[in-house]
């Protein structure tokens, strides 16, 4: 009960800085809802279907470079269409990619999601036409029913929205029949087939569920920023959501969201404390696993 309270305050506080105007944070607090989407998608895999995948930020950057190819090629700005286009793309990627890599367990299916990630950052940073290292612009940003995306606040009440929707969604999704199935699978995968489930459609269904997820955050990503890069698609950016969904506690879905907002205050300040920032966050990681084995999550559990 104090979770949901909390929860529900933390929403409603999130929802108060749209209401602020203020530039910075609009934009700092957007890329940390962002985060929250990305790191509850991934914990469908990690935390309910026992998954541990480093794809996930080739549906990410998959879906930011959809948005801005029909933008800059294709003059696309209604996001009724863009949308869609950005989050099939994403899904069929990773329903050839979870197809592939399913065939594979433990460290080998790591390996093969990471060996995918890959082929897509040298893809993108090599070729001239996709604007190689440097990255896109995103010359035109969704536009519908004068709504403007460019603007950061229309933008921030969208990425809020997108939060919300995508966690009552998931929620609900989790609570269904076809999420104790997930759970199911991730405790004994074995016994769970030899009741009768179809185990490999049931790991591909959460795959591409939560490969559609990542793209909806690449989406979101390149409306707020106008700005795609390859390093989207990088091994680190991968290992990134995957610290954050064990920061905050795999298995909870608020748990990851609570690790996401976490990590990007660490992330932000702590550039201002030393320019080895990404050594306060290490330690951060290393003392949660030492001392909260069920994350963040963990302390609102208690």
């Amino acid at each position: 009960m104090i979770a949901r309270i909390l929860l529900v305050a933390g929403a409603l506080a999130l929802l108060a800085v749209g209401f602020s105007g203020d530039r910075f944070w609009l934009q700092f607090m957007g890329k940390a809802m962002i985060g929250c989407i990305f790191a509850m998608s991934l914990d469908l895999l990690v935390g309910y279907t026992g998954l541990v995948s480093l794809a996930h930020a080739a549906f990410f950057g998959l879906a930011a470079y959809l948005l801005a190819g029909l933008s800059n090629a294709a003059g696309f700005v209604n996001p009724l269409a863009t949308l869609p286009i950005c989050l099939a793309g994403a899904a069929a990627a990773a329903l050839v990619i979870g197809w592939l890599s399913l065939r594979a367990a433990g460290v080998y299916f790591i390996m093969v999601t990471l060996a995918f990630t890959q082929m897509f950052y040298y893809l993108f940073n090599d070729a001239p036409g996709l604007g190689g290292s440097d990255g896109l612009y995103v010359q035109e940003r969704p536009r519908f029913l004068g709504l403007d995306f460019s603007e950061r606040t229309t933008a921030y009440f969208a990425i809020w929205i997108a939060l919300v929707i995508v966690y009552l969604l998931l929620l609900r999704m989790l609570r269904a029949p076809f999420g104790h199935v997930l759970v199911g699978i991730r405790a004994n995968e074995q016994r769970m087939r030899s009741l009768g489930y179809p185990t490999r459609r049931y790991k591909l269904t959460a795959f591409v569920i939560a490969g559609t997820l990542a793209g909806l955050c690449g989406y979101l990503d390149a409306t707020l920023y106008g700005f795609v890069n390859p390093a989207q698609f990088s091994w680190r950016q991968s290992g990134l959501v995957l610290m954050t969904v064990l920061l905050g506690g795999k298995g909870t879905l608020y748990g990851p969201a609570l690790g996401a907002l976490l990590l990007t205050f660490v992330e932000h300040y702590g550039e201002r404390v030393t320019e080895h920032w990404n050594a306060l966050i290490g330690a951060l990681v290393i003392a949660v696993v030492l001392f909260l084995p069920r994350g963040l999550a963990g302390l609102l559990r208690d």
